[in-house]
Parts: structure tokens; sequence; C-alpha cells
């Protein structure tokens, strides 16, 4: 598969092009050129499967995460392909949170509170300008050299986008979604992110980085309404990381979003154990 021309006509000329992801809905290109390195992302239709529904709005999500951006004041190119749409973002240097905590799931010892405050802190900017990411995951924090990075943000909700790249949100990867949002998509096939629903997405990614542990018990191969069903029910799993970080991550995936702490009190909280 090569790049559509309409990225490669908006792009300095290309010294190398790798595609990085090929997930259901979406691929991810490093894109180098001699003035800098780009996260290209293409967007297309995910078609059904025997495990999946098919998944239409995937072919949008680079074009509104493009919108969101611009509302962000990070305008970055977009368009149209044949299959969909895709946005050009710069490339953020750095492991995301899951591959950089490796050791910590061999080892068992307690993550780096820093790397942990970096995360909470880039989700803070986030709310900080009114938004809701809606996909928070340890994948989608990048520690970088000088900062850490919170990305892919097509599901995030906050301001309006233009009609013809929005579409519902319709939730996240279960492993990592709020007991509210799984209920909202169970009832209404659809959900409405906040960021009390952010925090329990934080909490989740840091339990799952430090040791490998969904925060609720089910299947792995259970269907995703049988894997709502279980988070609506709180068939939740101790949380198994030692000392005050362990104590934190468990308010934060608190059943009730008016239970868990507010982000800054997160943010104090770690910043007191440091």
């Amino acid at each position: 598969m090569l790049l559509p021309e309409q990225i490669t006509n908006v792009l300095p000329p290309i010294i190398e092009a790798t595609r990085v992801a090929n997930r259901r809905g979406s691929t991810l290109w490093d894109v180098r050129t001699d003035i800098a390195r780009y996260a290209v992302k293409l967007g297309y239709p995910s078609p059904a499967t025997d495990e999946h529904a098919g998944r239409p709005w995937t072919a949008l999500a680079p074009g509104r995460e493009a919108a969101v951006l611009h509302h962000l004041g990070t305008p970055v190119p977009s368009g149209r392909w044949e299959k969909g749409t895709w946005c050009i973002q710069p490339w953020h240097e750095g492991p995301d949170l899951q591959q950089l905590w490796e050791r910590h799931r061999v080892d068992g010892t307690v993550p780096s509170v820093t790397t942990a405050l970096e995360c909470a802190g880039a989700l803070a900017g986030l709310h900080a300008k009114g938004w809701a990411h809606g996909d928070v995951q340890p994948m989608h924090f990048l520690i970088g050299p000088t900062r850490t990075h919170l990305i892919d943000l097509a599901l995030a909700q906050g301001k309006p986008v233009a009609a013809e790249v929005d579409f519902p949100h319709r939730g996240c990867l279960v492993h990592y979604e709020a007991p509210e949002l799984s209920r909202q998509v169970l009832e209404d096939g659809q959900a409405s992110p906040t960021q009390a629903s952010d925090i329990y997405g934080l909490g989740a990614s840091l339990l799952m980085a430090a040791r490998s542990r969904r925060a609720v018990t089910y299947p792995d191969d259970a269907p995703r309404p049988v894997q709502r069903k279980a988070i609506v029910e709180g068939n939740r799993r101790p949380v198994n990381v030692d000392g005050p970080l362990g104590e934190l991550v468990e308010h934060m995936l608190s059943y009730k979003p008016t239970d868990r702490p507010t982000l800054q009190q997160v943010i104090n909280s770690m910043r007191e154990m440091l």
C-alpha cells in the first residue's frame, strides 16, 4: 500500500515512508522528509468480522482528529482520499507508557511516579481547554525526551466539529472504559465521555502499564457487550500496585464518577509522592 497522491502532494519530498501500524480502520505511517518527520494517518471503513461489527466511522477519524487539533490551536493538514480521510501530524519521539514500563511488569517494582505525573499533566492540558479525551489508554501517552504527549484525539469531545467528519462516540478500548460509558454504549449504542471518565481511563492505563492487569474481570475472548456488562456490574480486580500510587489508582477507578478525584487532586497527590 502506498501513500495517496493527495498526501504526497502536500508534504516536502519524501525520503522514507514506513507503515508502522495497521489497525481496524486506520493505518499510521512514519514519514521522513529533508525538513521534518511526520505521523501520517489514513482512515478507511472497518469491515465486519465474526468477532466485530463493521465500523464505517473509522474512515472519518483522521479528519475528525484534525478538526479537534484545530480547535486546540494546533492546525494540521488534512483531507480526503478514496477510502476516507487523512491527516498529517508532527512525529513525537519516545516510547509509549506501555513500552516504557515493561520492566515493572516483569520485576514487579513500583513504577516511576514522575512518569505517571507527566501523563496526568498531559491530560490536564487537554482538560484545561474544555475537552475530554474519550480514549485514554497507555499507548496514547508518548514519553518524549522533553515532554509527554497525549495523542489520538479522534474521539475527543468538547466543541462541535464539522458535520462531514463528525460521528458519535461509540465507546473506546474496553479495558479503559469507565462504567458509565459502558452502560451508555449498551443502552444507546453511543456514549458521552467526560473528564471524570478520563480519570478512570488514566487509572486503568497506569494499572495496565504497571502490571499488565485489566481493572475489571472478564474473559479475554468475550464479545464486547459481555465485557461491557462486566464493567457495568463492577467486577473490579484489586489494584496490585504497592504504596501510595496504588492507593491513588484505586481511587481513580471508583465506580461512581463523583467518587473519583479530580485531575488536579491526582496531580497534587502524585507531587506529594515525589
